[in-house]
């Protein structure tokens, strides 16, 4: 068991600075593992969520649309 009186040596001892070193270094590590798509499936891809996007927007606006009107069918008092 370490004795929590023991000082730290001055090597043992990381500052804030070194602290931010370290994570850089480790994320530019990690960078260059990153395994990017090529520019054609980037843009297909895109084309997919645009298209998906606007579909869904279509079809709640035609929903807002039916269901005003209906709702407009009941009378009231």
């Amino acid at each position: 068991m370490a004795n929590p009186n023991t000082k730290l040596k001055k090597e043992d001892k990381l500052t804030l600075a070194d602290g931010f070193k370290n994570y850089f270094k480790g994320v530019k590590a990690e960078w260059g593992k990153v395994t990017w798509p090529e520019k054609h499936q980037i843009i297909v891809e895109t084309g997919i969520v645009l298209f998906v996007v606007i579909a869904f927007t279509v079809a709640v606006y035609l929903m807002d649309i039916i269901f005003k009107g209906l709702l407009g069918l009941i009378p009231l008092r």
